[in-house]
C-alpha cells in the first residue's frame, strides 16, 4: 500500500480551489451537486483510510478484536505496519464516528420537535403561526411526505406583497431542491474530515443562492427578491427550535447574495470550458476526487487479499 493509503486524507485540498470559485463562476444548482458529490466521495475515502489504517496499525497488537492469525509473521511481513500511526487512526476515527453521530442525532431531534410542535396546525404545506418574532424557515418531509413551510406572522407583517411571494418561493425550492440532503452530506463529510469543512461552507451557501434564483425565476423580478432576502435577513430572529440548515454550516453573508440578486441572472448549468481558472479548479478536485476513490479502492482490496492470503478469514 506504501503512500498511497494516506492519499484520501489530504486530497481534499484539492477540492479548496473549486469551492471558492464555485460560489461566484457557477450556477447555484451545479454548484451544490459537484461540492455536494466531492464532499461525500472524499469523506468516505478518509473514513475507510482511517479504518485501514487502525487496522493494519493495530493488526499486530496482542487484545485487538481481530482475527489472531493476522498478527502472523507472514502477515507482519506482508503488511507494513505502524503501531502509533495505527492507534492515531483509531482515536481519529473514533472522533469522526462521535462527531457524524451527534449531527444525525442533532438533525433528528430537530425533524421530531418540528413536527411535534406543528402537529395541531392543518396539515399544509404553509404553516403560519401567529408569533410577533420574525421567522421562517422549512421543514422537510420524511417517508415520501411532503414538507413543509413554516412562517410567522411577525415575518409576514414585515414584508408587502410581492416580498412574500419571493419569501415563499425561496422556501419552497429549499423543499423541491432537497437542500437538506446535501447539507446533510456536506455536513457528515466536514466531520469525517476537517479538511473538508470548505466544502461544507460552499454548500450551505449555494442552497441559499440556488433558492435565491428559483424564487427570482418564480416572482419575475430579481430586484423584488434581493429586497426580500434583505429585509427577512434586517428583520430575522431565532425560530423556536433551531432549521435543520443551521446544524450544517452559516448560509453566508446576506450582502453578498443580495449583490448576486441585483446583478444578472448566472450562467446556464454547465460545465465552465477546461482553460479557465473555474475548469481547472473543477477538474482539479474532480481528479482529487477519483484519485481518493481508487487509492482507497486499491488499499482496501490489497489488503484484502493479503490478509486472505496469509489468514483464512
Amino acid at each position: 500500500m506504501g503512500v498511497f493509503v494516506f492519499l484520501p486524507l489530504v486530497l481534499p485540498l484539492t477540492a479548496w480551489p473549486v469551492a471558492r470559485l464555485a460560489e461566484h463562476r457557477l450556477h447555484p444548482h451545479l454548484a451544490t451537486l459537484l461540492l455536494s458529490a466531492a464532499a461525500a466521495v472524499l469523506g468516505l475515502c478518509s473514513t475507510l483510510c482511517l479504518g485501514l489504517l487502525a487496522i493494519v496499525g493495530t493488526a499486530q497488537l496482542p487484545g485487538n478484536p481481530l482475527p489472531d492469525g493476522w498478527a502472523d509473521p507472514e502477515v507482519r511481513a506482508a503488511v507494513p505496519h505502524d503501531e502509533v500511526i495505527g492507534k492515531g487512526a483509531v482515536c481519529a476515527l473514533a472522533l469522526a464516528a462521535a462527531a457524524c453521530a451527534a449531527l444525525l442525532l442533532r438533525h433528528h431531534r430537530v425533524r421530531r420537535r418540528a413536527a411535534r410542535a406543528l402537529r395541531t396546525l392543518p396539515a399544509t404545506q404553509v404553516a403560519v403561526l401567529p408569533d410577533e418574532v420574525p421567522y421562517a424557515h422549512t421543514l422537510p418531509g420524511r417517508r415520501g411526505r411532503s414538507g413543509r413551510i413554516v412562517v410567522s406572522t411577525g415575518m409576514l407583517a414585515c414584508l408587502d406583497s410581492r416580498e412574500r411571494r419571493a419569501l415563499f418561493a425561496h422556501e419552497r425550492a429549499h423543499l423541491t431542491g432537497r437542500h437538506d440532503r446535501h447539507l446533510l452530506l456536506a455536513g457528515l463529510a466536514a466531520r469525517a474530515n476537517p479538511f473538508l469543512r470548505p466544502l461544507r461552507t460552499a454548500v450551505a451557501y449555494t442552497v441559499e443562492r440556488w433558492a435565491d434564483e428559483e424564487a427570482a425565476r418564480a416572482v419575475g423580478s430579481r430586484r423584488i427578491t434581493a429586497r426580500a432576502i434583505a429585509k427577512a435577513a434586517l428583520v430575522s430572529r431565532p425560530a423556536p427550535a433551531p432549521t435543520l440548515a443551521a446544524l450544517a454550516a452559516p448560509a453566508g453573508p446576506v450582502p453578498r447574495r443580495v449583490a448576486a440578486l441585483l446583478g444578472p441572472a448566472p450562467a446556464a448549468r454547465t460545465l465552465p470550458p477546461m482553460f479557465t481558472a473555474m475548469g481547472v479548479a473543477v477538474w482539479t478536485a474532480a481528479a482529487g476526487t477519483a484519485l481518493s476513490a481508487m487509492s482507497s479502492a486499491n488499499s482496501a482490496v490489497t489488503m484484502f487479499l493479503i490478509l486472505k492470503a496469509a489468514a483464512p478469514l
